[in-house]
């Protein structure tokens, strides 16, 4: 077989998945939008892992220690980190409240390849149903309770979780078609 840059290769065509309908929020208020478009991204993540191998989930490809199980973990962190902690102001739940931070402060990447991809995954869901409890009945002028030095309202939280999930989504999308050939949204 020869792919299309020239070079022979026994690799299996890739397998698409298609693509995932976006919900219809074309008319929908500034919060609705922001906070469904953050969940469509949410989803995209699950999708994008459901049926990783083991080995495919603690793989390294790349030169860092980024792996498919790492970001589940760290996408978990962001979401703990800026709506539970920063924005509502609560305690930081484990694993993050225990965490090593000053020895490994990459700790959720390098605990996360030796993690189970199915605890990842429920660590993210729990901490996406928190970030959901603590937007619900805010408005998104609201100015979180732990800004520090830079003070941010909900609004900044949403946008910024949307960037940072759909970022990582597309990593996720690149390490899932370099380590087993599956492609789509």
């Amino acid at each position: 077989m020869t792919s299309t840059s020239g070079n022979v290769t026994s690799d299996p065509p890739p397998v698409d998945t298609g693509e995932r309908a976006m919900p219809p929020l074309g008319t929908a208020g500034e919060a609705d939008l922001l906070s469904g478009v953050l969940d469509w991204y949410r989803e995209g993540v699950l999708a994008k892992v459901e049926g990783v191998s083991p080995t495919n989930a603690a793989a390294r490809p790349l030169r860092s220690a980024t792996t498919i199980a790492g970001l589940v973990k760290h996408l978990a962190l962001v979401e703990d980190s800026w709506f539970t902690d920063r924005f509502a102001g609560a305690t930081e739940p484990e694993p993050w409240a225990s965490a090593p931070w000053d020895d490994d402060r990459d700790w959720e990447f390098t605990t996360g390849a030796t993690d189970a991809l199915a605890e990842v995954v429920g660590l993210y869901r729990a901490a996406c149903d928190r970030s959901r409890a603590v937007v619900a009945g805010r408005s998104l002028d609201d100015t979180a309770a732990r800004g520090g030095s830079h003070p941010f309202t909900l609004r900044f939280a949403l946008v910024h979780l949307i960037e940072e999930t759909a970022r990582h989504l597309g990593h996720l999308d690149i390490l899932r078609e370099l380590l087993d050939g599956t492609t789509g949204e």
